[in-house]
């Protein structure tokens, strides 16, 4: 249920952590009938739907995108809207993209020549995800009435097995694919015109080409993947330990983080575990199969620097104990993500 003083919306209710999922459970999947049979629907709260479509599985997903600003070190409102959008059926186990809507919300005054630089990221990252647009919408609103241009992407696909994020037991392992932090903090810096001296760049990129290479290393032994967006590796964590029912032991020293993204989270005061992501995946698999998994990331660019940083254990049922290197602490889901407006 939402907190009783929660009588209006804030910015934490859009912002991936504890206030988010409240809100999106009280107002919105306890009102809403299920899909009505077999599958996945709004209650499971995953990163789409899943309905059976014969012997296969018809994946969707639909996200709104408004960031601020809308051009960031290393990407762009629309490449994020595609990358995001693929990045959810990718993480459901459906990686090959049948089709893409896109709306524009664009605010009167909005410059001619910056729509134009969103339309080209917005082929260009369709054109490396294999993925097309087929249909749309365009509004204009009055100047002021949003700010500059809003974004809203649905996706579907198709898939022979779909992957929960609630798959996980005890035993089994937790990998990222790569660094931590990345798109948060070049975000922040950007927006806050932060005079940081360590060339910072959003991660974000369409992942569906590696997790098809993951997905055919290692089969059936992919068992929960989840993009640790908004919120960050820790919301991403704490909601697979949640749904599963499993104890999760972070190794902190495991989780990679580039040097400057460290330096910056340390001057900031920020963690970078709850940090945005937008060219991540947490993938859980049954141990046996890690080495493969590892071995199918680190062979995509985009997997070079994937490591196994967590296991699953029966102990402390639903919750995340973080291992510093220096002791053992509970950790927390964040209310909401430190940056608001992040995708």
């Amino acid at each position: 249920m939402a907190e009783p003083g929660d009588a209006k919306i804030a910015l934490k209710h859009g912002a991936g952590g504890r206030a988010m999922r409240a809100l999106i459970k009280d107002l919105f999947v306890d009102h809403f009938d299920g899909i009505g049979g077999p599958g996945i629907g709004l209650a499971a709260m995953d990163d789409g739907a899943a309905i059976p479509l014969g012997d296969q599985w018809l994946v969707v997903t639909t996200d709104s995108h408004v960031i601020s600003p809308i051009f960031f070190p290393g990407g762009d409102i629309g490449r994020l809207a595609v990358s995001g959008t693929v990045n959810d059926l990718a993480m459901m186990g459906a990686t090959e993209v049948l089709a893409l809507t896109c709306s524009v919300i664009v605010e009167e005054g909005f410059s001619r020549a910056d729509l134009e630089r969103i339309r080209d990221s917005i082929h260009e990252t369709c054109r490396t995800a294999c993925a097309r647009i087929v249909t749309g919408d365009t509004k204009v609103m009055g100047r002021g009435e949003i700010d500059g241009l809003v974004l809203n992407t649905t996706g579907i696909a198709l898939a022979s097995r779909v992957v929960p994020d609630s798959g996980l037991r005890p035993g089994d392992v937790v990998i990222l694919s790569g660094t931590a932090g990345d798109h948060g903090m070049a975000v922040m810096a950007r927006r806050h015109e932060l005079a940081l001296d360590h060339g910072l760049r959003s991660d974000v990129a369409p992942l569906n080409a590696m997790i098809r290479g993951v997905l055919a290393a290692a089969g059936d032994a992919v068992v929960a993947m989840k993009d640790p967006t908004r919120g960050g590796v820790a919301s991403a964590l704490c909601e697979m330990a949640q749904k599963a029912g499993v104890g999760i032991t972070l190794d902190g020293p495991s989780v990679p983080i580039k040097a400057g993204i460290r330096a910056a989270a340390e001057l900031l005061g920020i963690d970078p575990l709850i940090v945005a992501n937008e060219g991540k995946a947490l993938i859980g698999v049954r141990p046996e199969s890690a080495a493969r998994v590892l071995a199918a990331l680190r062979g995509h660019p985009l997997g070079r620097d994937a490591a196994v940083i967590a296991t699953c254990t029966s102990e402390r049922p639903k919750q995340v104990i973080l291992e510093t290197g220096f002791g053992r602490r509970l950790l927390q889901e964040p209310e909401g993500e430190p940056l608001p407006r992040i995708c």
